[in-house]
């Protein structure tokens, strides 16, 4: 029996949650392309999750895990593995006071505002990462001069021998949008112990509110994308060196750099993983060549040849 045939039997039969085979990855990412991934499967909870992934590495089956698809870009292959979306298996939020665990697959947007609800204050930085907890631990994401490595406090990982294990904050490498989890890549995060404080939720709702109308007005919130595309390189805003690169606007096919944010390549008009590719390496090509400067995207490139 092939390893695949092999795995969607296991997992049926252990009714560890919801599988499709060829499920188009545009579905599951925010800029809305991506090629099909062999088997895409939701578990139903932590340890249908872990059970997963333990049957994935018996079977040395490529994988992938997946929150909201925010930072990614999905190559338009098919994807030879299985991608395991967290939202359902590791959405729940526990709170403690002040402390609260979170859950990987937990919504950054959602759960920054009922913590604001809940008056408790640390969160609101989160509430414009359209991405999962995970994602964000991953990232080390942040906004507003606050990141995730302000308020993390532990992080429960599956480490390479299927074993759940704590690393605390300052284990996990945390700088500029990166965490250890970005060498470490058969470390899986299972979820994140922060730390808020008692704030006033009125306020904090209303510092929520106010960003999100500047970043409807400043950012193409209204199309597909993954976010920021690039990194700021030390001294310099990567959008400002897009614009004066003359490159707002810029597009290949139905991928463009967005001419109300040029930090954000869109999927303006059904554009393919290789277009928004194309857009990503013309910008980089013409600032080096510019200013001699490297730039870096933020966004994940999954599945594409080396």
């Amino acid at each position: 029996m092939h390893m695949f045939e092999q795995f969607i039997t296991t997992y049926n039969e252990n009714n560890l949650g919801e599988l499709t085979e060829y499920e188009p990855l545009a579905k599951h990412t925010t800029l809305r392309v991506g090629g099909p991934a062999r088997i895409f499967v939701q578990p139903t909870d932590k340890e249908a999750f872990i059970d997963t992934v333990t049957l994935i590495r018996e079977l040395d089956l490529n994988f992938k895990i997946l929150g909201k698809g925010s930072n990614l870009l999905a190559s338009d292959a098919t994807f030879e593995g299985v991608v395991i979306n967290t939202e359902k298996a590791l959405d729940y939020v526990i709170v403690d006071g002040t402390t609260v665990c979170l859950g990987a697959g937990v919504s950054d947007v959602k759960v920054a505002r009922d913590m604001a609800r809940l008056g408790l204050s640390g969160m609101e930085f989160l509430s414009g990462v359209p991405g999962t907890i995970g994602g964000a631990v991953f990232m080390n994401a942040g906004a507003y001069l606050k990141e995730m490595k302000d308020i993390l406090q532990k992080v429960q990982i599956l480490d390479e021998h299927n074993q759940l294990k704590w690393c605390l904050a300052e284990e996990l490498e945390l700088t500029y949008r990166t965490s250890i989890f970005q060498r470490k890549s058969d470390w899986i995060i299972i979820e994140a112990v922060v730390c808020l404080e008692e704030g006033d939720s009125t306020h904090s709702l209303q510092l929520i509110r106010e960003r999100k109308e500047k970043r409807k007005a400043s950012q193409p919130l209204e199309m597909p994308s993954a976010g920021s595309t690039f990194r700021n390189p030390e001294g310099y805003a990567a959008w400002q060196l897009v614009e004066e690169a003359g490159l707002r606007g810029f597009s290949v096919n139905g991928a463009m750099v967005s001419d109300k944010h040029s930090n954000f390549v869109v999927n303006h008009n059904s554009a393919t993983a290789q277009n928004v590719a194309d857009v990503i390496a013309h910008v980089k090509q013409v600032i080096k060549e510019q200013r001699d400067l490297e730039m870096h995207q933020e966004v994940e490139f999954f599945n594409w040849e080396d």
